[in-house]
């Protein structure tokens, strides 16, 4: 049972008058792919900018008193910290490409409703490719200055960091989110009030709190119940990420859907159109039509009509495991009362999440629901597209399979949250900084061909070098903490060549991404790494799901070949894949390595971040 201390005491150094805008520029994420800001935290200690794993907010709680009144008597640290807070504010009052364009007509507000979003390593609440694309949504529209407000739930302990035995087996370690030290802050009304919502669980009514984050122009706003209170199991909903049994899921998705659609309510928010990222927020299509039918007295299908008319559903992947399917007895368990609600039966209630509810025991399956509660529907890339067609043609049967209703649009990323900084300044100086605040205007990107084979080669090599250092410095701490001999531990220092061509493999350690494909043929992958005219070596990272024991068995496999002496020094496993490490791979390796097996995976992205970094 995960579970918050009943009280918390923080204790923060006071800023300094002069410094008070760094306190609105650690709550705003922009610094997260602003290179500019980062510099100026870095600049207050960079020791402790990396102990507090780039987290300004946890960073300026722990700087002495002292060392912040020396930074507000520093005329050069005062001279950065006002073009940076210039800068974001010009950022926040400019003209956006959305206003400019379509000048904010028949008043669009887009609630984007999602599990996890990857926004920075400070912000541990996300697993994996779902999270990260739905963070470069978020920052993209940012960009663009959509009328867009994300709704996600806030892990007290997010997903798990990961660390290897000394014989390579994936452990898990849950370390406690402490809100207080991260770029979140409680949403409260005009009198300092916490503004809560709640929700009716058969254990009793959950008092949810709100939570926002402020990522550029767009908020986030996440949900919370581990209030004290709360009893310890409705505490316990936002306990874990992606944590817990089929019960906890279901609790959890009641939570993110139905409270997302309630919070933005009690904020005075009425979004035009939602958009479900993953079946997981599928709820919301539920509570529209529930309160749409009692605001304007419409029966069930009526409220479904209009509502589905401003539901979106992005559907992720074709592998089963990624859809959520609960069994009929837990339906009934939590939607009883709110089926009644709807004027529905139980039975018909159930029937809206059954591809065939004929069918004797099969399961509620969120996708479907999310399907039947959505007007536009789409898959992430093309392939994706046609693969969903396929797979869901049950719900449409009278309709030829290419004329189903399910779209595709290509996932993409955020290029200013990867590109390296020496990257960027090399672009800038031969394109101009525009290209990234306005990604529309393609002209921009005309004059790419002006930049120097030459000088992009020693940016590219630059990274690589620090793409090196890091995977030696990631190891070291691995050796050190299984308490491995002084001369162990300096042999990290060995390992991979800032010279070699280097290949990256980095994601989730699922089967059907096959991390382990490079091994079918040992003999000759060991003489290509070994070829001292032309070296290669490769970085390995990723986790696996705690209970997918195949994708732990591929980590021990690359582990042990790293162990060799023939291949120690040309392959590295590095623990805990997250967002750091991510932006290291994608900036230092020369060729990043894809090979899931066709076709289950939906869009892969990370090759789009280190194609922006010349590989």
């Amino acid at each position: 049972m995960f579970m918050k201390p009943i009280g918390t005491i923080v204790v923060k150094p006071a800023l300094p008058p002069a410094l008070k805008d760094l306190e609105s520029l650690a709550y705003n994420l922009r610094w997260a792919w602003d290179p500019d800001m980062i510099e100026l935290f870095r600049r207050i200690d960079r020791d402790l900018w990396e102990k507090a794993y780039h987290n300004p907010v946890q960073m300026l709680g722990q700087v002495s008193q002292e060392k912040l009144e020396q930074l507000s008597e520093d005329p050069g640290f005062l001279a950065h910290l006002k073009r940076t807070s210039e800068a974001l504010k010009n950022f926040l009052e400019s003209e956006t490409w959305y206003r400019r364009v379509h000048n904010g007509k028949r008043g669009l507000q887009v609630a984007y409703f999602s599990a996890e979003f990857g926004l920075t390593e400070a912000l541990p609440i996300y697993s994996g490719g779902l999270g990260v694309l739905a963070g470069d949504h978020i920052k993209s529209a940012s960009t663009l200055g959509l009328p867009f407000t994300g709704v996600g739930l806030l892990y007290q302990y997010g997903y798990f960091n990961q660390y290897l035995t000394s014989d390579g087996w994936q452990q898990e370690d849950y370390r406690e989110n402490d809100y207080y030290t991260m770029p979140v802050q409680p949403v409260q009304d005009g009198e300092g009030k916490d503004i809560t919502i709640s929700i009716l669980y058969p254990e009793g009514e959950a008092l949810v709190r709100i939570w926002r984050v402020q990522v550029g122009r767009i908020p986030i706003f996440l949900l919370d119940t581990n209030h004290q209170s709360n009893p310890p199991a409705i505490r316990a909903i936002t306990g874990q990420l992606y944590g817990g049994d089929g019960e906890m899921r279901i609790r959890q998705e009641i939570l993110l859907g139905i409270g997302g659609v309630r919070a933005l309510d009690a904020l005075g928010m009425h979004p035009t159109v939602c958009h479900m990222n993953e079946g997981h927020s599928a709820f919301l299509g539920l509570e529209r039509i529930r309160q749409i039918m009692s605001a304007q007295q419409m029966d069930f299908e009526q409220a479904r009509e209009q509502t589905r008319a401003s539901n979106v559903f992005t559907t992720h992947t074709p592998v089963p495991a990624g859809h959520d399917v609960f069994p009929a007895s837990l339906v009934e368990k939590y939607f009883t009362a709110y089926a009644r609600e709807l004027g529905l039966s139980l039975s018909d209630f159930i029937a809206l999440g059954q591809e065939n509810p004929l069918h004797a025991g099969e399961g509620f399956n969120m996708t479907v629901l999310s399907f039947r509660l959505s007007s536009f529907r789409n898959g992430v890339s093309k392939l994706h597209g046609k693969v969903s067609r396929a797979m869901w043609q049950s719900l449409w049967p009278n309709i030829p399979q290419e004329e189903i209703p399910i779209a595709s649009i290509t996932n993409g990323v955020h290029i200013s949250s990867y590109i390296s900084s020496q990257m960027r300044t090399l672009q800038d100086n031969y394109l101009g900084p525009r290209r990234l605040e306005e990604p529309q205007d393609q002209s921009m990107w005309q004059h790419i061909n002006d930049i120097p084979p030459e000088e992009l080669w020693r940016v590219h090599e630059r990274r690589r070098e620090r793409l090196v250092a890091f995977a030696r410095r990631r190891l070291r701490k691995q050796l050190e903490r299984e308490t491995t001999s002084p001369v162990e531990i300096a042999r990290a220092d060995e390992v991979l060549n800032p010279s070699a061509l280097t290949i990256g493999f980095a994601r989730r350690f699922a089967t059907y991404k096959r991390a382990t494909l490079l091994f079918h043929d040992m003999e000759r992958f060991t003489r290509i790494l070994c070829n001292e005219t032309h070296p290669v070596q490769i970085i390995f990272a990723g986790k696996a799901h705690p209970r997918d024991h195949a994708g732990k068995e591929f980590i021990q496999t690359i582990f042990r070949l790293a162990q060799s002496d023939v291949l120690r020094r040309k392959l590295v496993f590095i623990e805990n894949y997250d967002m750091c490490v991510a932006r290291y791979l994608v900036q230092g390796v020369d060729i990043w390595l894809n090979n899931p097996m066709r076709p289950m995976e939906a869009s892969g992205t990370s090759g789009m971040k280190a194609l922006a970094n010349g590989a």
